[in-house]
């Protein structure tokens, strides 16, 4: 549940983002040397490596989160 609602607004942002960075290739694409502005390759990787960075981001509280008990949280608050 913390990784689906913390890999949400990631989803959207990525979404965004990769529209954004297709509406802004085509003024960057004198200043790339030996690369072009929609490489497939490039967004590909790039993409998963931001993926596996929140991934990894979400799954640290989660795995915090399932070792805290019930009741003490509960108390808690």
């Amino acid at each position: 549940m913390i990784i689906r609602d913390t890999m949400a607004p990631f989803l959207v942002g990525f979404g965004l983002g990769l529209l954004g960075a297709a509406a802004v290739s085509r003024f960057i694409a004198d200043q790339l040397f030996g690369v072009r502005p929609t490489d497939p390759v490039t967004l590909a990787l790039v993409s998963l490596i931001l993926g596996v960075v929140a991934l990894f981001a979400c799954y640290i509280p989660a795995r915090r989160a399932t070792k805290v008990d019930p009741m003490v949280a509960l108390r808690y608050e």
